[in-house]
């Protein structure tokens, strides 16, 4: 139950299965109330920091309030980092399927799942955004597992002989690229209690 004195703080996103991982990953004595809010932001284009920067930016300039947005990438090694930050969209267009066929011409299948939070307090249009990353490393495997949350059934994380699709949610969230972006957030927020 929300206390009365505790903060709140604003992910930015509509995905419930997302918010719920989140609080799952973030745990009970994270300082603030994680809230959610759906909001259509632009779907920009660039390099991974400056896509979650941007996003950040705009959320808290819409929302007027401290916010933190999510954006994820799974960069294929072999493609030069693609498709990077438009993996909704390669997903969307030709599913788990087409993502490990891509790379059926390559000897090259390993990948990093690179998860992005970024931070702004939202206080005024000049506010700072700060970016928390994590990194897996794995490889890109034929779909196997759960498809109820995006690649995760083409992603097998190295040093494991099943895709995230396929692990556990719980052990899931102890490895994942997500999993290291949320633990530098929450560092972040215990030792700067805002």
């Amino acid at each position: 139950m929300l206390k009365m004195s505790q903060k709140t703080l604003t992910f930015v996103t509509g995905n419930v299965k997302k918010l719920e991982e989140v609080k799952a990953i973030l745990g009970h004595d994270f300082p603030f109330e994680v809230i959610n809010h759906k909001l259509d932001l632009p779907e920009l284009q660039g390099e991974i920091d400056d896509v979650s920067i941007k996003k950040c930016q705009e959320a808290a300039r819409l929302l007027k309030r401290p916010v933190f947005i999510e954006d994820t990438s799974l960069c294929f090694n072999a493609l030069g980092g693609l498709p990077g930050p438009y993996i909704k969209w390669f997903l969307d267009k030709i599913k788990p399927e087409g993502l490990h066929k891509m790379l059926d011409g390559w000897d090259d299948k390993s990948a990093e799942a690179v998860c992005t939070f970024a931070y702004c307090s939202g206080s005024n249009d000049s506010s700072q955004v700060i970016i928390f990353q994590g990194i897996t490393k794995g490889t890109i495997v034929s779909p196997k597992g759960c498809r109820d949350f995006g690649w995760d059934c083409v992603f097998q994380p190295d040093g494991y002989d099943k895709t995230y699709g396929e692990l556990q949610k719980e052990e899931k969230n102890k490895i994942s690229h997500r999993f290291k972006a949320l633990d530098k957030l929450r560092n972040y927020f215990i030792q700067n209690e805002l």
